[in-house]
């Protein structure tokens, strides 16, 4: 009788349990559109704006489903003691940041998709860095 008892309230779980188990994150697509090396205001905006926000300081669109909040770009030379932190960022961009939003550390979710882009041109890839480092440090607090 109470293994009968045991089954039935199993069986009555189950949908409880199916529904539990199918709430997860929920996933962000973001549309890719290759960039111009020369631009860091068009890789910004593209690869960053989700996540970082078009004014940098961390309320992009998909801010909200990411697990920590992403960093106020804003704000690197004021936590550097007013300077640019241009060898950091760049060293960054290279080889990301053991921050688990980003993912791995081939520079956070956009290594793989940005690395694919440059096979071509590997100075291509530099050229990225560079400019998109230039382009952060215009967006310094003042």
């Amino acid at each position: 009788m109470l293994k009968h008892l045991a089954v039935i309230a199993m069986i009555a779980l189950l949908p409880a349990s199916m529904y539990c188990a199918n709430q997860t994150t929920p996933k962000v697509t973001i549309p890719l559109t290759r960039t111009t090396p020369t631009s860091g205001q068009q890789m910004y905006s593209n690869y960053c704006t989700p996540c970082h926000g078009q004014d940098g300081k961390g309320q992009g669109p998909v801010a909200s489903a990411l697990k920590s909040q992403p960093s106020d770009l804003t704000t690197l030379a004021r936590n550097n003691n007013g300077k640019f932190p241009a060898t950091h960022v760049t060293a960054v961009l290279q080889n990301g940041v053991d921050i688990p939003a980003h993912g791995s550390a081939a520079m956070p979710v956009w290594g793989p998709i940005l690395g694919k882009m440059d096979v071509t041109n590997p100075q291509d890839r530099d050229l990225r860095i560079s400019n998109l480092s230039h382009y952060l440090r215009t967006m310094q607090e003042k």
